[in-house]
């Protein structure tokens, strides 16, 4: 039964108990969100399709060693078109949260780095991608062992103007979060494609990269919903079951 039509519905289960109210709304449901899919196609068909960006400076950034486990010292200096690792691959990097006025870490910007260490074995085969802060690489390192980010490569903003010039930190050093993705071209020069931010209109304050994390797409399966949850930093990384 599973995967015919039956009664004008297409069934996705062999529940034979489902009431022809639940059938009918959960047609209702698929047909919808298969316009969803068409849509999320149609935006990133538009943003593929973005006009050559900006040509931008060569900024600089720090970074420890790439094992997190060894200490923090020997810092170096990375220039921006440097975490292009080879041509013809796109550089995704994630503003963190955290440095300057932002004393302790983002808990919305750890769930979603939380994330991302775990796919990023699965990223790095077709871009690279980058974590930059404006925490000095001992504080950001230090967090970031906290939460076992062994997979992501982290940088310092250090002292340059990057996240004040892709509107991740204001001239006061308040910091958000935000996405930036760049290309470099076949003369070297790196070019800004496309960033996001959460907020994304006056009234819309915190949706605008929630695409990069599930955890509110696995939420939104639920007849409860996301409703006001938000992260927290104190219930670290580990997961409790319950063992009969």
């Amino acid at each position: 039964m599973v995967h015919t039509f039956v009664d004008g519905t297409y069934r996705l289960t062999n529940l034979t108990t489902e009431s022809s109210e639940y059938l009918a709304k959960r047609e209702e449901l698929r047909l919808a969100e298969i316009e969803l899919m068409h849509q999320r196609e149609h935006v990133a068909e538009l943003r593929r399709h973005l006009p050559e960006g900006a040509a931008i400076q060569d900024y600089q950034f720090e970074e420890g060693p790439r094992d997190l486990d060894g200490g923090d010292a020997p810092v170096r200096r990375v220039r921006l078109s440097e975490l292009f690792t080879k041509a013809g691959r796109s550089l995704v990097i994630y503003h963190f949260m955290f440095g300057k006025k932002q004393t302790k870490a983002c808990p919305m910007c750890t769930a979603w780095l939380d994330g991302a260490n775990g796919i990023a074995h699965h990223l790095a085969q077709n871009i690279d991608f980058a974590v930059i802060a404006a925490a000095d690489i001992p504080t950001l390192r230090a967090h970031a062992r906290s939460r076992g980010w062994d997979k992501l490569r982290l940088l310092s903003a250090g002292s340059s103007n990057f996240k004040y010039d892709l509107g991740s930190e204001d001239r006061e050093g308040a910091q958000d979060s935000t996405v930036s993705v760049f290309t470099r071209d076949g003369q070297g020069v790196v070019r800004h494609f496309y960033t996001a931010h959460p907020k994304m209109a006056p009234d819309i304050q915190q949706r605008g990269i929630d695409l990069l994390a599930p955890i509110w797409h696995f939420m939104d399966l639920t007849p409860q919903g996301r409703g006001d949850w938000y992260a927290s930093l104190a219930y670290g990384t580990k997961v409790l079951t319950t063992q009969t």
